[in-house]
């Protein structure tokens, strides 16, 4: 069973003669510990496609599965738990507490949830240790750099061992260095730790990291592409998205 899945996924926003099609009829299958990219020009709709498949919002006709469980047949309590534990956020600005230390920020949503603190406390600890933020576990966001930051958010993402883990532009804000590093770890994140990522990116460099990539153009997909494992051909990865831009 994918761990997630979209059918027809359609998202109409306005009404009438001034509604605009964001998504038009998207059937996309993510598989357990799979790490896929999502491409295509500004307006396509690959962020409202990460909201849809995380909760953030309803389709207008269609169906979002998550690990077998369709959004739609969800109340609000149900959703947010399924938000809370099976999946993780990933954002371009990081949006992490600026009062609260890299380890109070991770463990966070178990805290959200119930847990105990000194539990909460302990796997934030174990993430951002994973994360290569051991000494750092202290620091206030104003005294990380913005790769850090973004590393204390994807262990946030990944403190309450969620199946899926969403990262819109998680190195939008990043020089091309840090920017590297986050998209290694999300690749390390699907294929070390076994979570399913899908990542929204107009990078060729950061889409070269994943397994898939997914092209939308007009609110519809495409094309899509398997790639040859992690760190895959830029120029390749470039070429393709060029193709399937001129893709009708």
């Amino acid at each position: 069973m994918p761990t997630a899945s979209t059918e027809n996924l359609t998202k109409v926003f306005g009404k009438g003669e001034t509604a605009v099609t964001a998504l038009d009829r998207i059937n996309l299958s993510v598989e357990a510990g799979e790490f896929v990219a999502v491409m295509g020009p500004s307006g396509c709709g690959k962020s409202t496609l990460l909201h849809l498949i995380g909760g953030l919002d309803r389709p207008t006709r269609g169906r979002v599965l998550v690990k077998g469980e369709d959004l739609a047949l969800l109340n609000d309590e149900r959703l947010s738990i399924l938000r809370r534990r099976s999946i993780g956020f990933v954002f371009q600005f990081y949006n992490l507490i600026p009062v609260l230390s890299a380890l109070e920020n991770a463990a966070l949503p178990l805290l959200l949830d119930g847990a105990k603190p000194s539990e909460a406390r302990q796997r934030a600890e174990e993430w951002l240790r994973r994360m290569d933020l051991g000494d750092r576990l202290l620091s206030r966001p104003d005294q990380l750099s913005g790769g850090q930051q973004q590393r204390v958010a994807v262990a946030r993402a990944l403190v309450a061992d969620p199946a899926l883990v969403l990262a819109d532009e998680p190195t939008g804000n990043l020089d091309s260095m840090a920017g590297d590093q986050i998209a290694a770890l999300l690749g390390r994140v699907s294929r070390e730790w076994g979570r399913t990522v899908l990542m929204v990116t107009h990078d060729p460099r950061i889409a070269a990291h994943a397994d898939r990539l997914v092209f939308l153009k007009d609110g519809s997909v495409v094309d899509e592409t398997i790639l040859e494992g992690q760190g895959a051909d830029t120029e390749a990865v470039a070429k393709k998205i060029r193709q399937a831009g001129q893709a009708q």
